[in-house]
């Protein structure tokens, strides 16, 4: 197992990266929030196959949080999280506190447009705000050659290219496939929240995504049609829908006829748990 450096401040954070950069080392970071998970570990996995040394960051962003939601119970696992990203072979946990991240007199947002106001964006307004404007800080800090996120939070990763390219960050972002659970469900760190009885139908949300996509590719009904019958196969099973859209698969724009690639997006309320998944149809 590899012995891994927890570094909490900036300093410490730099001569680490330091000592990786007189030895030439190509450099990947992994953002997270912590309460890893084999979803997490599978991004490592990729991470390593784009550079020689991983960095995961553990840091529960208050800027991505609504006022509502769940930031105060949010989970924080940093000694398990620690272990985990050794036994992936992880080189440095970085996990700064909030001030450390946002000091006194902070005052500085980034935006990104309309990739931002729409799907998780509309139920979040300022989520991806909030995200956009610690990644640009941990980007800097870090100036990794290489950034891995996966594709479960797929209009995050949209935005974050978005920001990347018109910003001209010099980091290749790559894109992970969803982890899944045996039965489909998208591995999450707020899987935890399920009851035992929510957590039997939380699969429900990707066998429908399933069944949609797979009718949209047959062209077996106008897209519109096939969506409200999703809303309707999910509201039945007990969840309360947010969103369920046929998206370019850049540009997350709404798709009302399918002729090309796409991503199928959805997000919705298992009791006080929101759910999200994706799958692409081509």
């Amino acid at each position: 197992m590899q012995l891994t450096k927890l570094v909490h401040d900036t300093e410490s954070l730099q001569e680490a990266l330091a000592e990786l950069a007189v030895a030439g080392k190509r450099i990947a970071l992994v953002p997270t929030m912590g309460a890893l998970h084999a979803g997490h570990v599978s991004l490592v996995e990729l991470a390593k196959e784009h550079a020689d040394e991983v960095i995961v960051y553990v840091f529960v962003n208050p800027k991505q949080f609504g006022p509502n939601e769940d930031y105060g119970k949010y989970p924080r696992t940093l000694d398990a999280d620690v272990k985990m990203a050794s036994a992936a072979g992880v080189a440095i946990v970085y996990a700064p506190s909030p001030a450390d991240v946002y000091p006194a007199g902070f005052s500085t947002s980034v935006s990104v447009g309309p990739l931002s106001t729409i799907l998780d964006g509309k139920s979040r307004p300022g989520h991806f705000d909030g995200v956009a404007t610690v990644l640009a800080k941990m980007f800097m800090r870090m100036l990794p050659h290489v950034a891995v996120f996966g594709e479960k939070d797929y209009q995050q990763l949209c935005v974050i290219r978005r920001f990347v390219e018109d910003l001209d960050f010099p980091i290749e972002i790559v894109g992970a496939p969803t982890m899944r659970e045996a039965d489909g469900l998208a591995m999450s760190s707020r899987n935890v929240y399920l009851s035992k009885e929510e957590r039997a139908i939380a699969p429900k949300l990707n066998e429908v995504l399933r069944s949609v996509g797979q009718a949209i590719a047959s062209r077996s009904a106008p897209v519109k049609s096939l969506l409200d019958q999703g809303v309707v196969a999910l509201s039945k099973a007990g969840f309360k829908v947010d969103y369920l859209e046929l998206c370019d698969e850049d540009t997350l724009e709404p798709v009302e006829i399918f002729d090309a690639s796409t991503r199928l997006l959805a997000a919705a309320w298992l009791g006080n748990t929101r759910l999200i998944d994706n799958i692409a149809v081509e």
